[in-house]
This record gives structure tokens, C-alpha cells and sequence, in this order.
């Protein structure tokens, strides 16, 4: 065995053995090694189980059959393994598909049950809603797995059918009538079918399904398919299948995929990377990497204190510097060893019980409940790394410690180096500038916005001595207890300079990610396009639709002042359209518009367009003077308006006189409003296009109202302005990103102030000795808490702007090539002021009273 070797048993032995003797300590460092370990893996148990595989999926997919085969509408076609991927057609006919053709390649002996599922419409209690129907014979072995039975029966004639919670709650329940509606050319069909069942679809868990016998509501809209049984259905035979124009999902393709070299090179394509995520995504990995190590720096830091007297006498009896690094790099392999496996042993705790949660906010169902464990083993690896890396610092200063200076029990630091804040800014300097050049015009960079944020932290990190020393200078003023924990905290700054750093970092990482959230969702406002004044609803009519059928359903749940009629100019299909052209360039406008038509006729503008108060003042003037106003949002495209356009109707052609407005958004409702009196000259056919619906419109009322709409002839679909609305999504992660912040900090200065406080005893017990009162200690520990929490907070926030405005520029540059810079400065304001306050008084309120009497020297 090598010296080497031998030297690390021995070395993990003793850091085995000083775990064991110093038992809260320890567990300390492994709460801060597993909770971020912990906190991962559980992420990766319930991503894993929320994400359905091809393989996981084949059940609600086709039951239990063998493959389901569906026709391409062409003669010859190319598929990958999954027919929903890439697929070329490349037959050159037009082809219906048969049962035949199917048993022709896989056999004449085999079981063939057809299968469609399509949306059609449904009534409701209050009007009609879409609903998901798959046409099947759910009697069948083959259909096993698409829905599970949960009362009544599965349907056995062609008048029954089984349906879904969804329905139930706001249509028909078990043993009364569906109404099945099915718009087809010559009309509406309607199929009355009785409720003999309620189930559960494998596939979704909130939208409306019901499923009934083949061939009950009347001919499928698109092409046939049908669920194959028989022996598995093997990649030969699905290309024999593409040949004569046959898709095909099999499930034993899907379950055990051949070579990807298999598949048709037409439909092999690479991936595009999404360069925005995977650059937010190292950007996170590099910062909670940093954090953790920080964290843990401080308790590592301590237990190399506590272990200092035994390494200067190891020192003093022969020992080598690389021996002492040893000794202290064992104690984080060991924690980093029990904290990995912890965490992720109770990440998958945890995972299990997030699951079910996270279900609730999952429109579909989640997969098997699955363990990554590939993903869990680099996640251990992951809290191993930071802990060994936690404890390098500590490792290198153990090695360098004054000997006799330590046997003498004297205690203290040197000077701060004077190199280490100049090169902090250089590498700062470099972190701005790598992100600078990794978020270009051209692309974004990961690797370069990653390394703006390393390089952006280790700067700030050699700036904390400084920072830390200078608070020192500064505090003679300070009262006491302020002044203690300062110069104690410049004293001591193995173990203060990674608790100070840690608060930076996390800091600096929710200032980074809030800026970038804040910056994507300026530019996803930015980008909105609203179609109406903000609260307005909008109703288009149909030629052959009655204003005043829709307004008396309107009227049984709105006011009857709360709903206005629009008129807009009618087409003939066969006739000329309205053309607009300023000289002899044409003018591009929408022609249709939530109101019926693009282009109203009216005396007035309508409060709805979302007109400003001078533009709608100034197009009100220009109609009772006779005159057009068009109305051209930002994506309109053509020459200015100046103050005519021609009117083209066909072969006629008008020059009027017209004025310009600018709707909010892109297109806009409307390309323009015409004059009564215009109208009437240009022999245009003028008519009630649409209604509109004045606020508020609650989001009950509106689904409401959309299904009794759905219910009329003749009407369009509601919609209501509510203006740009975050996604959940996005909402969900401001708030963890918060709460996260306010726990890292927290944690960060707590262990921190507590750690420096049980190194402090000696110093405790000679202000006691000397007649501190009982709540000088509180004083201490709040006011270590504070600088602690304050210094790291106004280091990290200037830092978290370098790689926030690097990662912010792709995630908002617009189409135009601009970027958006939003800074949400309420959430930096409690990160940087109120949390360091509220961690100080919650220390404050923690800490014991009592100072300690003990020996000086411990």
C-alpha cells in the first residue's frame, strides 16, 4: 500500500471519528451539504415522474394492443419510430385506407378493432362545450388501459355512452342524456346518448372525454385507424405498413426503439438546441454549486479550529503540510459522503410526496412514479464536490497555521492580502466582459454567461476580506455590541469570509434570476398584442347570425346597457373586396377582427378599439367631418397615411379623405371606420358584424357565457381583454425564487452568526467576567447577524447585475434586435435591506441571554 493511500484511511479515520465526537456540529455541516442535494433530487424524482417516456405513455395510447395503425391520406409515407415525430409523405395519390390493407401486411388473422377519437361539442347546463370522444369498443381486451371504469358499465349499444368527471360536473350525469353535437356542412347533427358510465381517461385529467361504440355519432372526421392485436408489430413491419401508406405506433418499436441509423435519413433531424435555457440552466447549476460550498465553508472553517491545537502538535512531532490539508479535506469527504446519500435518500422521500401535489396543477397524468437514479448518483456526486471543495479553504489555511502561535493559544489573523482585491475586480472586470460577449446579437453563449457568473462571484469573493476588514476600521464608532461583532468578524476571517460570501452569493443569484425574470416577462408584455380596450368582450357574428337572439342570451346574464351592437362593411363572397392603397401602393390591413369585420362603420369610435383619449377625440372629430380613419397598429406594413387613401372596390375607385390612430398592440380589432355617409356612396353593405360586452367580465362569467354562445346560431366565440397574464409557471417561480432567496439567507447568516458565536465562547466569558449584562450576548449575535447579513447583501447585489443583464438580453430581444432591462427593485430592496434586518432581529430574539462562564481558553 502506498504512503499515500495509507495516509487518507488514516486521515478519513480521524475526520470518521471527529464527526462522531462532535455530533451537532457535524450535523450542521450535513444539513448544509444534504438540503441542497436533498432539494434536487426530489425535483428529479417528480420531473422524471411528471415526464411521460414513449414507452411509459403506449398504455393510454393504444391500450393493449399491439400497435395502432392509422391511415396517412397518401399512397406511401416515411415515419420515424414514433409516428407523431417527423414524417414525410411521399406518395404522390391521394388513398384511403382499409382494414384490408392492414391484414395484407401484418396478416389475415388479425384482430382489428376500429378506433378514432376526434373533439365534437356537447351540452351543458349552460350551453355547449367541447368535448374529447374516442369511438372504440371499449368491450374489447385490446382497449385495456385507455379509460378505468369507476361507475356504471362500458356502453353495449350504439345509443349509450361512458363519460369523464369533467362532463358530469357541468353536463349530464349517469343514467341521463348526452347531447352530442357535430357540425358538418349541411349543419348541426345531433346524437342523443344515454350515460351508462363514468370513467377516468388515461390521458387528462380536467378536459371533458366521453367515448362511446364505433360508428355511433356518425363517420369520423379523418382518416381511419385501428387498434392491431396479435403477436408484436416489429420495425420490419411498420416500414412494410409506410409503404402502402399506413402510419404506425407499435408498441414494441416504442418500448425498445431499434438503432436510430434505422430510421428513414428524410425524417432524421437534429435537435434544435434552445440556447436561452441552457444558458439559465448552467447559469443555476454554477451559482448553486457556489452557494453551497459557501455555506458550508464557515462550519468547515470552525471544525478546522476546533481540530487547530491537534494539528499544530502533529505539525510540532514531524507532521507535513500535506498531512494537515488531509486531515481537514477527510472531514468533507466524509460529510460530503453522508450528506450526498442523505439528501438523496430523503429527496426521494420527499419526491413521493410531491408528486400527488404536483399532479394537481398537471392537466394530464403523470407517469409511473419513477427514480432517476442516474440523475441522483451526479446529484450525490454533486453535494460530495461541494463539500470537499467547502473545506479546501479551510484545508490551506490549516497547513499554513503559526505552530506555536497555536500551541500558545493565541489566536487572530494577519493583515488581508492587498492582491486579492485587485485581482477581485479583474475578475469581475473579466465576468462583465465575458457576459457582455456571451449574450451578442449573434446567439447566446452558455458557457460564456456561466463563466460571467464564476468569475463574477470568486471577484466578489476576494473583495469580502476587504469589505470585511474596512467594516473593522469603521466601527469604532459602533456601540459595543456592533463593534464586537465587527472586529470579532475581521479577526476571524476563515470562518466570517465564506459566511459573508455565501450571503453574496445568494444574493447575487436572486438578483440574477429576478432580473432575468423581469426582463423576459417585459419582453413577453412588450411583445402582447391586446384585441380590445383592457375588460372589453367581443362577440363576431355570422352572416346569418341574429343580433337580437344573441343579445337576449346575453341579456339572461349581463345588463342589457352592458352590451352594444357594432356594424362593420359585409362581403359577397363572390364579390369584390375593399381594398386600400395610399397612391399607387397598397395599404396592409386586417380584413377581419374579433368585431365581424375589419372594417366598421360607425359615427364614433368605440370605447372597445382601446383607442387613448386623444386619439379617440381626434377620431371622432375626423367621422363627423366625413372623413376615414384608419386605424394602424404596429405590425401594419405599407406607405403613411397622410390625408387621403384611395378606396378600391373592384373597379371602383375613391379617393377620401382620411386621418390616422394608433390602437395599442400589433394589427389592432379593425383596419378602419368608415362613415355612414361613405358607406352609403361607396353602395357597401353595412350590417351588425358583432356585440360587445362591457366590464367587468369575471372568468365565470365568461366561461359561461361562451357556452351559451356556442349554444346560438350564428355566433363566434367570446373573447375578453385581460390583458398580458404571466404564466403560472412563471408566477410559481418568482415565488421560489423569493422564498428560496429569504432561506439561503437566512440559513446562511444564522449558521454563520451561530458558528462564530460557539467559536466566540472565550471571548463571551471574559465579558462576563468583567460584569456584561445578561443581554449583551443578544446584542452579539443580532449584531453579527447584521453584518454578516448586510456586507454579503451590498456585495452581492451589485454582482448579480453582471451575468442578470448577460442572461437577461436573450431571453427579451425582440424581433427588431432590442432588449429589455426590467430591475425589480421592491424584490431587491427586502433581499439587500429587510432580510438582513429580519435575520438580525430573528438572532436576536433566538440567541441565550446567558453568557457563558467558562475557561478563555477552550
Amino acid at each position: 500500500m502506498s504512503p499515500r493511500i495509507g495516509g487518507w484511511r488514516v486521515a478519513l479515520r480521524l475526520a470518521r471519528r471527529e464527526a462522531w465526537r462532535r455530533k451537532a456540529q457535524t450535523a450542521l455541516m450535513l444539513v448544509l451539504v444534504c438540503l441542497p442535494v436533498l432539494a434536487v433530487a426530489a425535483a428529479a424524482v417528480v420531473w422524471r415522474t411528471a415526464n411521460v417516456s414513449g414507452a411509459e405513455g403506449v398504455d393510454r395510447r393504444m391500450g393493449s394492443a399491439a400497435a395502432l395503425v392509422s391511415g396517412s391520406g397518401t399512397s406511401a409515407v416515411l415515419q420515424g419510430f414514433d409516428p407523431d415525430g417527423p414524417t414525410r409523405w411521399v406518395g404522390e395519390d391521394e388513398h384511403v385506407a382499409t382494414a384490408e390493407e392492414v391484414r395484407g401486411v401484418l396478416g389475415a388473422d388479425r384482430e382489428l378493432v376500429p378506433f378514432a377519437q376526434e373533439y365534437l361539442g356537447y351540452r351543458t347546463d349552460r350551453g355547449v362545450a367541447d368535448l374529447l370522444v374516442t369511438e372504440t369498443d371499449l368491450a374489447s381486451p385490446l382497449t385495456d388501459g385507455l379509460f378505468r371504469l369507476e361507475d356504471g358499465r362500458y356502453p353495449r349499444t350504439a345509443d349509450e355512452v361512458v363519460v369523464n368527471a369533467a362532463v358530469t360536473e357541468r353536463g349530464p350525469g349517469l343514467g341521463q342524456t348526452l347531447t352530442v353535437l357535430r357540425r358538418t356542412a349541411d349543419g348541426e347533427s345531433r346524437t342523443e346518448l344515454r350515460v351508462v358510465g363514468i370513467v377516468v381517461s388515461a390521458t387528462t385529467r380536467e378536459e371533458p372525454v366521453a367515448a362511446v361504440l364505433s360508428g355511433a355519432i356518425g363517420v369520423p372526421d379523418g382518416q381511419p385507424a385501428w387498434l392491431v392485436g396479435g403477436a408484436p408489430v416489429g420495425w420490419d413491419d411498420v416500414r412494410a405498413l409506410n409503404a402502402v401508406g399506413l402510419l404506425a405506433a407499435s408498441r414494441a418499436v416504442l418500448s425498445d426503439p431499434p438503432p436510430s441509423s434505422a430510421q428513414p435519413p428524410e425524417v432524421v433531424g437534429d435537435e434544435p438546441v434552445d440556447e436561452t435555457r441552457l444558458t439559465a440552466l448552467v447559469l443555476v447549476v454554477t451559482m448553486v454549486l457556489l452557494e453551497v460550498v459557501l455555506l458550508a465553508g464557515p462550519a468547515f472553517a470552525v471544525r478546522a479550529r476546533a481540530q487547530a491545537r491537534a494539528l499544530a502538535l502533529v505539525a510540532a512531532t514531524g507532521g507535513t503540510p500535506a498531512q494537515a490539508r488531509r486531515m481537514v479535506l477527510a472531514s468533507g469527504v466524509v460529510v460530503g459522503l453522508l450528506g450526498g446519500v442523505l439528501g438523496v435518500v430523503l429527496g426521494i422521500g420527499v419526491g413521493a410526496l410531491l408528486v400527488p401535489v404536483a399532479q394537481r396543477f398537471q392537466g394530464t397524468w403523470f407517469g409511473p412514479f419513477e427514480v432517476p437514479w442516474s440523475v441522483l448518483l451526479a446529484v450525490a456526486g454533486f453535494g460530495l464536490a461541494a463539500a470537499v471543495l467547502a473545506a479546501v479553504v479551510p484545508a490551506v489555511s490549516a497547513s499554513r497555521q503559526d505552530v506555536v502561535a497555536v500551541l500558545a493559544g493565541r489566536r487572530g489573523e494577519g493583515r488581508p492580502s492587498r492582491r486579492s482585491p485587485v485581482l477581485g475586480l479583474l475578475l469581475v472586470a473579466a465576468g462583465a466582459a465575458a457576459g457582455i460577449l456571451g449574450s451578442r446579437a449573434s446567439g447566446a453563449s452558455p458557457a460564456l454567461v456561466g463563466a460571467s457568473a464564476l468569475l463574477s462571484v470568486l471577484g466578489m469573493i476576494l473583495l469580502v476580506a476587504t469589505a470585511v476588514a474596512g467594516v473593522a476600521r469603521l466601527a469604532r464608532r459602533f456601540p459595543l455590541a456592533l463593534r464586537f461583532a465587527a472586529r470579532d468578524a475581521a479577526r476571524h476571517r476563515t470562518r466570517t469570509v465564506p459566511a459573508v460570501a455565501a450571503v453574496g452569493a445568494t444574493v447575487a443569484g436572486v438578483v440574477t434570476l429576478a432580473i432575468a425574470l423581469s426582463s423576459q416577462q417585459a419582453a413577453d408584455e412588450r411583445d402582447y398584442d391586446p384585441q380590445l380596450a383592457h375588460g372589453y368582450g367581443a362577440v363576431a357574428l355570422d352572416p346569418g347570425g341574429d343580433p337580437a337572439v344573441a343579445r337576449r342570451v346575453l341579456a339572461t346574464r349581463l345588463p342589457a346597457d352592458r352590451v352594444d351592437e357594432v356594424a362593420g362593411v359585409r362581403f359577397d363572397d363572390a364579390g369584390p373586396f375593399l381594398e386600400l392603397q395610399v397612391g399607387t401602393e397598397p395599404l396592409v390591413l386586417p380584413t377581419s377582427g374579433v368585431f365581424g369585420t375589419g372594417q366598421l362603420v360607425a359615427t364614433s369610435a368605440p370605447a372597445a378599439l382601446g383607442l387613448s383619449n386623444a386619439d379617440r377625440d381626434r377620431a371622432d372629430r375626423a367621422l363627423a367631418a366625413g372623413q376615414v380613419v384608419v386605424l394602424r397598429g404596429d405590425d401594419a406594413f405599407g406607405p403613411e397615411v397622410s390625408d387621403q387613401v384611395r378606396v378600391v372596390l373592384g373597379e371602383r375607385i375613391s379617393d377620401l379623405p382620411a386621418v390616422t390612430v394608433r390602437p395599442p398592440g400589433g394589427l389592432g380589432a379593425a383596419a378602419l371606420i368608415l362613415p355612414p355617409a361613405v358607406a352609403t356612396d361607396l353602395h357597401l353593405t353595412v350590417a351588425t358584424t358583432g356585440l360587445v360586452l362591457a366590464p367587468p367580465l369575471s372568468a365565470t362569467s365568461e366561461v359561461d357565457l361562451d357556452e351559451a354562445l356556442a349554444s346560438t346560431p350564428g355566433t363566434g366565440t367570446l373573447v375578453v381583454e385581460r390583458g398580458y397574464q404571466p404564466e403560472d409557471s412563471v408566477r410559481i417561480l418568482q415565488w421560489v425564487l423569493a422564498v428560496l432567496g429569504g432561506i439561503l439567507m437566512l440559513g446562511g447568516t444564522l449558521t454563520a452568526t451561530f458558528l462564530a458565536l460557539s467559536d466566540a465562547r472565550p471571548d463571551l466569558a471574559t465579558m462576563a467576567a468583567v460584569g456584561a449584562r445578561a443581554r449583551t450576548r443578544r446584542r452579539v449575535a443580532s449584531s453579527y447577524a447584521l453584518v454578516v447579513g448586510l456586507v454579503g447583501a451590498l456585495l452581492g447585489a451589485p454582482i448579480g447585475f453582471v451575468p442578470g443583464l448577460a442572461v437577461s438580453r436573450p431571453l427579451s430581444r425582440g424581433d427588431d434586435g432590442s432588449t429589455l432591462l426590467a430591475v425589480p427593485w421592491p424584490l431587491l430592496a427586502l433581499v439587500v435591506v429587510g432580510l438582513p434586518l429580519l435575520t438580525a432581529a430573528a438572532v436576536g430574539l433566538c440567541a441565550r441571554s446567558r453568557l457563558p462562564v467558562v475557561a478563555r481558553i477552550d
